[in-house]
């Protein structure tokens, strides 16, 4: 007595039991096309976001070295014995480091222009945007440094590359952190040289300003920002968490001059204050 076979699985037969061809088995689905784009499609998007990510990261990195090089403005003693000033010529050694950073910057963000053009700027916004506000405590610390100004948002925008938007979140998220630069800068200042930036002792007139008036100013015109229809997200999250950082940079400078000024005056002559113990914990915790 024969056993009938059962049919192996998988193979396919006309309605006569003859088994069909595999070739004709192996049509190619007419939407195959189309998730093919869309793998694609993914694949760049993946790949064209690490690459931002990766240069806003790199960016970072160089700005934090251009900042470390401009604050130690304040321990380079000239000739006689002073420091350089505010509005003045950055020193030659100094200026060459920080324009080796600041190249560093300006070619990370030239290599992802290509990435970020149309649509693709603000697709990939939240990836380059810390990167952007690094750049602009950068730029902006080194105006205020030669110019005792803050640098406008049209000319920030001037150096970047065409393809490259600087928001006006990402600009004001920057000059945020500038105070923190401008903090350090002061207090190493004051350290090293018992004087406060921009300050002319008794030749001061009114029109003259030093660092604390225009942290204050800064303050000032912070606080009196409305970000109310930003919700908790966005612009309106970011200034929340920066403003008390900023409020706390502005008093930490403000505790130093009092240091100097008013305490100073029970203080032999000549005493300049130091960065030891509580001074220089400050200025490395922000």
């Amino acid at each position: 007595m024969s056993i009938p076979t059962r049919e192996m699985p998988g193979v396919k037969r006309h309605h006569d039991g003859a088994e069909k061809p595999q070739e004709q088995d192996a049509k190619t689905s007419p939407f195959m096309p189309m998730f093919e784009s869309f793998r694609d499609e993914l694949d760049e998007h993946h790949d064209r976001r690490e690459r931002i990510i990766k240069a806003s990261r790199d960016i970072t990195a160089a700005s934090k070295k251009i900042g470390i090089s401009r604050v130690s403005l304040a321990i380079i003693k000239t000739n006689t014995s002073r420091v350089r000033s505010l509005k003045s010529t950055i020193p030659p050694k100094i200026a060459s480091e920080v324009q080796t950073k600041a190249s560093a910057m300006q070619e990370q963000f030239t290599l992802i222009a290509p990435d970020l053009t149309g649509i693709n700027a603000w697709r990939y916004q939240r990836q380059i945007s810390g990167g952007i506000q690094e750049y602009m405590e950068a730029i902006s610390f080194q105006h205020y440094l030669v110019n005792q100004t803050l640098i406008t948002l049209e000319e920030a925008a001037r150096s970047l590359p065409e393809t490259i938007t600087l928001t006006g979140d990402d600009y004001i998220l920057g000059i945020f952190d500038l105070v923190g630069e401008l903090m350090r800068f002061a207090i190493t200042t004051m350290a090293t040289t018992g004087t406060l930036p921009g300050s002319k002792g008794a030749e001061t007139t009114a029109d003259d300003r030093d660092i604390l008036i225009d942290l204050r100013s800064l303050r000032t015109s912070f606080q009196g920002l409305d970000t109310t229809s930003c919700g908790g997200t966005g612009l309106g999250k970011d200034v929340e968490k920066k403003m008390e950082v900023m409020k706390t940079c502005v008093e930490k400078v403000e505790t130093a001059v009092y240091g100097m000024i008013v305490r100073g005056r029970e203080r032999p002559k000549g005493w300049v204050p130091d960065l030891a113990e509580d001074r220089s914990g400050a200025v490395e915790s922000y």
